[in-house]
């Protein structure tokens, strides 16, 4: 008997298509396209990330399915809706190290409690490879939970306006903005 072989991040970079996938546990785990309000809301914290890009020069704004690579025990990559990235271009290679800003926009099939398990488990990784705030956008339920550490999340409403401070310092968007 084979043992599996574990897949690498060469083995994402072939990934057909433009897939969108992340490499877990030594494998591929590709990720179902998203609909037009979650595709929209992903655009809309892009958009302004891109903003606050332009006006401080801090780092590097960018959309969906991205590649981040990271090195812990059981993940080798990030692909968030939207991220926040300090560190340099790497030409047409995936992002050396995690963003310092991750937003996650939950998609139709990103509900129920198998869902719910996964996103738990996914914000410590983006902490221990070193993002620093995490979005999980639900737009379904029109609310932003944001995390600067796993345990003590921040909910916010429709009325309210989201920031990052921890990451991005200054910027902020009305949650409304990521709704249909």
């Amino acid at each position: 008997m084979n043992p599996r072989t574990r897949a690498t991040i060469e083995d994402l970079y072939r990934v057909p298509g433009t897939g969108k996938a992340e490499l877990i546990n030594g494998e591929i785990v590709l990720m179902a396209p998203t609909g037009g309000i979650t595709g929209r809301a992903g655009g809309e914290i892009y958009v302004s990330l891109r903003d606050y890009e332009r006006r401080t020069g801090r780092g590097y704004a960018f959309p969906d399915n991205v590649g981040f690579t990271v090195d812990l025990p059981h993940r080798g990559s990030f692909s968030p809706d939207a991220a926040f990235h300090a560190g340099p271009l790497q030409g047409g290679k995936f992002l050396d190290g995690a963003p310092i800003f991750a937003a996650e926009v939950r998609s139709e099939s990103d509900y129920g409690e198998r869902a719910e398990q996964e996103m738990a488990e996914k914000r410590p990784d983006y902490f221990a490879a070193g993002t620093l705030v995490v979005w999980d956008v639900d737009v379904l339920r029109e609310r932003v939970y944001r995390a600067d550490e796993p345990n003590r999340p921040t909910t916010y409403r429709s009325d309210d306006v989201a920031e990052a401070e921890l990451a991005l310092p200054g910027w902020t968007m009305p949650v409304r903005d990521l709704l249909p």
